[in-house]
């Protein structure tokens, strides 16, 4: 199905499988697959939700495009963009969304806000989401090849009640990053708050 979708939009200069290349040669295999199982999810839940299919293939391909950078590179980026200088204090799991926005739009060339502004709030969350976000948040944590206890629940949600489900995941994530005693990143608090208090 994916395979299939043809860029028309501008917003990427190239074609889909022009950037399935370049996103190939920036990962090991092991993270190239996971990102085109969440473009198929993503795919799945724009047509669900009323969301451009190219706008979510182009988000979830690019998703964690820096996942597997140095530090060093985020610092770098993070000085060179003066962005928020706690961001210095966390680590990959942040960086690769928040910092990593800025390594596709200067190295890819897409300039989409939205579709930055859904790699930047795609493990955090925000408290405000697009519908693009809210469908690449979900793709990232539902697409086929995940396994955890509810994951059954949490994508036939998705599929019900898209905003539902973006509180499910973050209150099951900050139950999951408490159990483990590990620092909590601000905004996935914000998040909870914004999502999945009721």
């Amino acid at each position: 199905m994916t395979d299939k979708l043809v860029y028309t939009k501008n917003i990427y200069n190239g074609s889909r499988e022009e950037l399935v290349e370049k996103v190939k040669a920036a990962l090991s295999d092991k993270r190239f697959q996971h990102a085109l199982r969440v473009e198929e999810m993503a795919i799945k839940l724009a047509d669900q939700w009323q969301v451009d299919k190219e706008l979510a293939s182009i988000t979830a391909l690019t998703h964690d495009y820096a996942k597997e950078r140095p530090d060093i590179d985020f610092l770098n980026k993070i000085s060179e963009k003066k962005l928020d200088t706690d961001l210095n204090n966390w680590g990959n799991n942040v960086w690769h969304g928040v910092v990593g926005a800025e390594m596709v739009k200067d190295e890819l060339g897409i300039n989409h806000e939205d579709i930055l502004n859904a790699i930047r709030q795609h493990t955090t969350g925000g408290v405000t989401m697009t519908k693009l976000s809210q469908v690449l948040y979900m793709a990232d944590y539902i697409e086929e090849a995940r396994d955890f206890p509810g994951i059954d629940e949490v994508r036939a949600l998705a599929f019900k009640d898209l905003a539902a489900s973006v509180g499910w995941q973050t209150a099951h994530t900050l139950a999951y990053l408490v159990d483990k005693q590990v620092k909590i990143y601000p905004g996935t608090l914000l998040t909870y708050n914004a999502w999945s208090v009721k």
